[in-house]
């Protein structure tokens, strides 16, 4: 089956760019511009991250979700120090150890249901260690929104977590590779999601970017270091103009609201169909445009037939896990489920 060109359902990442975003790359690509970032619409879209973040922020533009995890981390602590994030954490799981190699801290994985931390467990740990000589000392928390198991955390939910940190004297970094899903869900914007965050990792390349991210540094006093761990961290564009139109394009016309409404929405259809099935199982409610549900174990092959997905193999039934994106049309969604119920009726 040649899937080339087909909306498939393995990953955000899979989609193309949005024709917004296109038609903006293609807007700046004209004549010689200064590089490194002193150009007019870099200038503009640092202002549009001002806009959104506040005045007190200052933003950093990168290539990729990695780095920027990584390079957000590097500015927060030093490698006696340690930090907190869930066990299902794409920090903890799939990074390479870039963190552990490159800051050389200590990560803690914290169990965590459907990759939300709560309080009283971090209570706990950083009770354990802090002020122990033997032990890496407490430093920041790190929280995914959404998670990466399709989990929302809630205002009061973060609130909570950073009324913690700031009595502990820790720094609250948040990882947005789907932000937009997370705020779409919520109905609120950026600034209310990271409000009391000190760094935050600002995603784009999920929700209809080309390849296009950012460190949003919230905390006044953190931000000297960042230009310089940048450069050191090899992510500093020279022709960076193609970067900050992304974002310009981004955050025109609530683009990145319009891309994650309609991954969620399609999401939220895909649920039902599923759920219509007698022998599918949904994992866990559908929060934003992930979707996880059981399979009996012999669709696997026709299921990834259909899509590349993730796949949590067991005897009789198996866990698979289901992306939308900005692009993905209903009839994706009723052709796929439609698919499942011919194996449904046996066929």
């Amino acid at each position: 089956m040649d899937n080339r060109y087909a909306h498939l359902l393995a990953s955000d990442n899979v989609s193309g760019v949005h024709p917004e975003v296109m038609t903006k790359l293609a807007e700046v690509n004209r004549g010689h511009v200064p590089g490194y970032g002193a150009d007019a619409v870099t200038a503009a879209a640092l202002q549009q991250f001002r806009a959104v973040f506040g005045d007190h922020s200052e933003t950093l533009l990168l290539f990729n979700g990695t780095a920027a995890n990584v390079l957000a981390l590097k500015g927060m602590l030093h490698s006696h120090e340690a930090l907190f994030c869930a066990e299902e954490a794409h920090l903890q799981v799939d990074e390479c150890g870039a963190p552990e190699h490159y800051i050389g801290c200590k990560l803690i994985p914290v169990p965590a249901m459907r990759g939300k931390l709560t309080l009283a467990r971090i209570e706990q740990l950083v009770a354990a260690d802090l002020d122990v000589v033997h032990r890496s000392q407490p430093r920041v928390i790190s929280l995914a929104q959404a998670t990466e198991r399709g989990a929302v955390y809630s205002l009061e939910e973060l609130r909570a977590i950073g009324a913690f940190a700031r009595q502990r004297g820790l720094l609250l970094h948040m990882d947005g590779a789907r932000l937009a899903n997370a705020a779409q869900a919520l109905g609120v914007g950026f600034a209310e999601i990271v409000e009391g965050f000190d760094v935050l990792s600002f995603g784009g390349t999920k929700n209809g970017l080309m390849m296009a991210e950012a460190v949003v540094v919230l905390n006044p006093a953190l931000r000297g270091a960042y230009p310089y761990i940048r450069k050191q961290g090899m992510q500093l564009a020279s022709k960076q103009r193609f970067l900050a139109a992304q974002f310009l394009a981004y955050f025109e016309n609530d683009l990145w609201r319009r891309n994650a409404g309609n991954a969620n929405a399609m999401a939220q259809q895909l649920a039902s169909g599923l759920d219509s099935l007698d022998e599918v199982t949904l994992s866990a409610p559908v929060e934003i445009n992930m979707v996880f549900a059981q399979v009996p174990t012999d669709w696997l092959g026709a299921v990834q037939q259909l899509t590349p997905c993730l796949v949590w193999p067991g005897d009789a039934f198996s866990e698979i896990r289901l992306v939308t994106s900005f692009d993905t049309r209903a009839e994706d969604i009723d052709h796929f489920v439609r698919e499942l119920g011919r194996l449904s009726a046996g066929g």
